[in-house]
């Protein structure tokens, strides 16, 4: 294949993934738009995909931090934390599920395994398609490791910004207006 034959076939991996997705991913959109701060974690490409999420989270209008950053403030009930994790099985994303939960936070997985710790560990769960980066599970791809399921994740969250858009009367004018200024 070709670099364009490449192309196609992730676009088309992903919008397979797409298809399969529920009515969670509204239900997920509701509860951020109703919660008190937003914190996100995950880690490797999938923490990546998190920041990406955390930075739109902001332009919203959301109070959303980046788990482990220096300006991250306590987590409390009336917050959500979103995990992004393939396997849901990384051990520090484990840790910071459990003190979540003894906090009072919400949790939400967005991840490949539902029947995982973090799985078990979460109030909502927004199942992905893909396989683990052990290639672990039943899904096939041609990418490597996870990649797809960090490239869906990317796409539901923009699609959870989107949802949030929309329920708040949002446009991207009024978006940019919260857009990083210092460059």
């Amino acid at each position: 294949m070709n670099t364009m034959e490449y192309a196609q076939e992730i676009v088309n991996e992903i919008q397979h993934s797409v298809s399969q997705l529920g009515e969670e991913v509204e239900q997920v959109a509701d509860l951020l738009l109703r919660s008190g701060k937003v914190f996100v974690a995950g880690a490797g490409r999938s923490g990546l995909m998190g920041r990406a999420f955390a930075m739109r989270l902001m332009q919203v209008g959301k109070d959303a931090y980046v788990v482990g950053e220096t300006i991250t403030p306590g987590i409390d009930k009336l917050d959500v934390l979103v995990i992004g994790t393939g396997s849901g099985e990384t051990k520090g994303l484990i840790s910071m599920v459990e003190k979540a939960r003894e906090l009072g936070a919400v949790v939400v997985a967005v991840t490949i395994m539902p029947d995982s710790t973090i799985g078990r560990l979460a109030d909502y769960i927004v199942k992905l398609p893909g396989s683990t980066k052990d290639q672990s599970g039943n899904y096939t791809t041609i990418q490597p490791m996870a990649s797809l399921f960090e490239q869906t994740m990317l796409v539901v969250y923009d699609a959870i910004i989107l949802m949030m858009m929309e329920k708040t009367g949002q446009n991207t004018t009024r978006m940019f207006g919260k857009h990083a200024n210092l460059e």
